[in-house]
């Protein structure tokens, strides 16, 4: 099942998109009374997908055209910053060390954790903002993104996927020459209009546990990353119940699983965005997110 937020007549609303893929149905349709996303993560939307899902099978009422709207990001507006993981596959930790010229030693038992601030989450279609005033080497990650569905708290590795509402992809836009100048990458990753995701979320039930999906980057059509999700160093459910230890995650906070290898600082020379890149980041069985570069 696939939730979505989108624009129509000028009311951006929240729901669900038919199995065929035809029309959306607002969360009223259900007779649930939200009409953005984190409202219905907040309230036990993860306990209501079984019911929504019955009565979409018997055709829920209000549906408006699919063609008649504009995708959002399925979040617009995360409540906090978004819980990323870093070097996450083997491949991508190589060419970040070539990148910063160090000697590549994979020799850590734990997962690196970053936060990403959000202004406003780039839906699908629009443009990634380069602020190439500021910015010389601007770079795509196609990550997949975990939905958390209800408050998790000391969460066991087993019981994981019951706190996670679905998955959708994110690109994790990056300043390159900001990270390397400050040390750190929170400001590179976090200049406005850096998160661009979609095109909406697909509910946990929808995988398998854990889901190992092919994940890909193209650049103005050209392939730059090709790999899979089963290929993750620290896994959805490891990360989660870390994190969940002492530092509670709340209903609709969202965690970036990492990116693999092929991204543009991999390259030699480096193949960073340019204005009127179109950038598509594509996950098997979620959809593909597609960006212009301006």
């Amino acid at each position: 099942m696939k939730l979505l937020t989108y624009l129509h007549n000028g009311k951006e609303s929240a729901g669900v998109l038919s199995k065929d893929g035809t029309s959306v149905f607002p969360f009223s349709s259900f007779g649930l009374p939200y009409e953005d996303m984190n409202s219905f993560i907040q309230n036990e939307g993860l306990n209501r997908l079984g019911d929504i899902r019955k009565k979409l099978e018997l055709e829920a009422e209000n549906a408006v055209p699919f063609s008649k709207v504009k995708m959002l990001a399925p979040v617009p507006m995360p409540m906090q910053d978004v819980i990323c993981l870093g070097v996450n596959f083997l491949a991508h930790a190589e060419e970040s060390a070539r990148y910063k010229k160090e000697t590549f030693q994979m020799d850590r038992a734990d997962a690196v954790y970053f936060s990403k601030r959000v202004d406003r989450a780039v839906a699908t279609g629009d443009f990634i903002d380069g602020h190439f005033d500021i910015v010389d080497s601007l770079d795509y990650e196609a990550e997949l993104a975990v939905i958390i569905g209800r408050d998790a708290r000391n969460v066991l590795e087993k019981d994981v996927f019951s706190y996670i509402l679905g998955y959708t992809v994110m690109n994790d836009v990056s300043a390159r020459n900001l990270q390397t100048r400050h040390k750190q990458w929170y400001f590179g990753k976090s200049l406005d209009g850096f998160t661009p995701m979609g095109p909406w979320i697909v509910t946990e039930d929808e995988f398998d546990q854990p889901p190992v999906l092919s994940i890909q980057s193209r650049v103005n059509g050209e392939i730059r990353q090709n790999s899979t999700t089963g290929l993750f160093i620290t896994s959805i459910e490891a990360a989660v119940s870390e994190l969940s230890r002492g530092m509670t995650l709340k209903a609709g906070a969202i965690i970036s699983m990492g990116t693999p290898a092929g991204v543009g600082m991999g390259f030699n020379p480096p193949k960073f965005l340019n204005p009127s890149d179109v950038v598509e980041c594509e996950i098997e069985g979620i959809g593909t997110l597609t960006n212009t570069v301006k």
